[in-house]
């Protein structure tokens, strides 16, 4: 899928069914930048793995962003302002294009993600205190539907879905493979498991 049709399927094509997650705790705002840029006619998706010295998903893959601080102006304002901080890619370089629905976790948060195009190339300058190691998809990877997975796990006696897409020698599980599932059935019209 190249940039042009990924701009007409986004906007023309409605949000699948969500499948909500209801929590009785209060939950701290996060924002990520779903960034996607063209390479020879092919779309690739950037994420980051978190280092494990970190409090909050060690380890994990991720998209680009963070906490909510009270200096940001909008939760685009913070995806923008941690994508910079962590791998280099500065808010003038990104035409967002729209939002995702709000995903809860079960570690507190309520994470916004924002889709962005990456206008020029760039070259990663990676926070080391941030990500452990800066890498792409191929969005025709993900937009496979056999290779992004869902089982369900029960905690605390409700049944919940638990998404994971692994790729190459990374294992993409959690919000982020939610957010990535949700974003690939829009491109598709596919329907939730």
């Amino acid at each position: 899928m190249d940039l042009a049709e990924f701009r007409l399927r986004y906007t023309l094509n409605a949000l699948p069914e969500l499948d909500l997650i209801e929590l009785d705790q209060q939950l701290r705002q996060a924002a990520v930048l779903i960034a996607l840029y063209e390479v020879d006619n092919r779309l690739e998706l950037i994420l980051t793995r978190r280092p494990t010295h970190l409090r909050a998903h060690p380890g994990q893959i991720s998209f680009p962003g963070g906490k909510v601080e009270q200096s940001d102006l909008s939760y685009q304002a913070t995806a923008l302002r941690e994508a910079e901080e962590e791998i280099g890619l500065l808010s003038s370089n990104v035409e967002v294009i729209g939002a995702l629905p709000p995903h809860k976790t079960f570690t507190g948060f309520e994470i916004t993600p924002f889709v962005g195009i990456v206008k020029q190339t760039f070259t990663p300058i990676i926070d080391p205190g941030e990500v452990d190691e800066y890498f792409t998809v191929p969005l025709s990877f993900l937009m496979q539907g056999y290779n992004r997975h869902t089982q369900r796990f029960k905690r605390k006696g409700i049944q919940y879905p638990v998404h994971f897409i692994p790729y190459k020698q990374h294992f993409i599980w959690g919000a982020t493979a939610a957010m990535i599932d949700l974003l690939c059935r829009q491109l598709s019209c596919e329907k939730a498991d």
